[in-house]
């Protein structure tokens, strides 16, 4: 793999796409600098061999017109104070002003360009836009996970304009090797926790991983899809009664391979969709009509306690239970509690996808694991066996 610790960047220009598409609150200030800070060793590497750098980054979706309210000089700030590097922001991406500032640009320098969704070329993966890009640099590297399932100008179209001179940034180096640690390379046993509403959204990550994996704890929504396919009563739990066929070859296909399905045994069933919901543990598969499951229940703790921690390898992606109301978090909180643990005793964690993400950040267990991916739809189609174009662009 080609990182940037290939390269000296001394008197080198750096044209790197980051992902600074951070959320920014109604004064205009970054809320959840992670992103930022995710890129700053690369951007350093740059600078301390003697090299400049060219930053570029989209932040939410403009779809091609200029709006003020998704400008990067609103994180120009942010940026700066995290690098500790004055950094000099334009209203420009491509054309002759972007040009005669990265090449004015001296070592030690760092350029931020305007928003590149501001061009509708970049979405539409324009290869004359990527051409513009790609005289702003020397060297291209490739930082931002989070869009390089995305073929787009910046992330993938660019890069064929650098021939051998291209690479990853340490952060999109990171990202690979975590996901090849659980795919390919990891110590047995490997366990996926996926959690989540829907079996539909997870059926090609569950197809792709049996291969992969020694153990599978399914929880949150999906779990009564598969319970009311093998005959229990959900109540009013969330179901998808067209998945039901497809739960049940699931859990065939596991048999097959040996690898053990996880499901919760009990739940914490509530008689409404609310925080202030009336409560009760009943056994997964005998939740009273009325009332739906809305977190694992206490017995269900104690067997994912045992597996996590007999794991070595583990990937988490999507809660157990709907952890944005505080009385149905405690299985999501117990599950971090026990990889943490597990981590602690060596074990690989990754945890990736933006639930399973926010409810690390939100009950502060970001540090407690091994790695926390910063791409959601990314780290989904990794997963799912595909190629990402972003990476391909720079492997190809």
């Amino acid at each position: 793999m080609i990182t940037i610790d290939n390269f000296n960047f001394e008197n080198k220009k750096a044209l790197i796409r980051v992902d600074f598409n951070v959320p920014l609150n109604d004064d205009f200030e970054v809320t959840d600098a992670t992103r930022i800070h995710a890129a700053r060793p690369t951007i350093i590497k740059v600078l301390e061999d003697g090299g400049s750098c060219v930053l570029m980054s989209h932040m939410g979706r403009p779809k091609g017109e200029v709006r003020p309210g998704l400008s990067l000089k609103h994180i120009e700030k942010a940026v700066d104070d995290i690098l500790g590097v004055d950094v000099r922001f334009i209203d420009a991406t491509v054309g002759p002003k972007a040009e005669e500032a990265a090449a004015s640009l001296k070592p030690g320098e760092v350029l931020m360009l305007e928003n590149l969704r501001f061009h509708a070329e970049e979405t539409k993966g324009d290869e004359h836009f990527a051409k513009q890009l790609s005289k702003l640099g020397d060297i291209y590297v490739n930082d931002a996970f989070g869009t390089a399932h995305r073929a787009h100008a910046s992330t993938t179209i660019a890069a064929k304009f650098f021939l051998e001179n291209k690479c990853f940034g340490y952060l999109l180096a990171k990202e690979i090797e975590s996901i090849k640690k659980v795919m390919e390379s990891g110590e047995k046993p490997v366990l996926a926790v996926l959690g989540g509403a829907k079996v539909s959204s997870k059926i090609t990550i569950i197809e792709n991983i049996l291969d992969k994996v020694d153990h599978m704890i399914i929880g949150g929504g999906m779990t009564y899809t598969f319970v009311k396919a093998q005959g229990g009563q959900i109540g009013d739990s969330i179901c998808e009664d067209d998945k039901q066929e497809l739960a049940l070859e699931i859990l065939q296909k596991a048999k097959e391979k040996n690898v053990q399905i996880h499901l919760p045994v009990d739940v914490k069933a509530a008689d409404d969709f609310s925080n202030g919901a009336n409560t009760q543990i009943v056994a997964v598969d005998q939740i009273p009509e009325g009332w739906q499951g809305l977190d694992a229940g206490p017995r269900s703790f104690e067997n994912f306690k045992q597996v996590v921690l007999e794991s070595k390898t583990i990937l988490w992606n999507g809660p157990m239970g709907v952890f944005e109301f505080e009385n149905f978090a405690d299985g999501t909180i117990a599950l971090g509690n026990f990889i943490a643990e597990a981590t602690e005793k060596g074990a690989f964690s990754l945890v990736g996808g933006g639930d399973s993400v926010a409810a690390v950040k939100q009950f502060g267990f970001q540090d407690k694991v091994s790695y926390v991916s910063t791409g959601g739809g990314a780290m989904l189609e990794s997963l799912e066996g595909k190629t990402l174009p972003g990476i391909a662009a720079i492997l190809g």
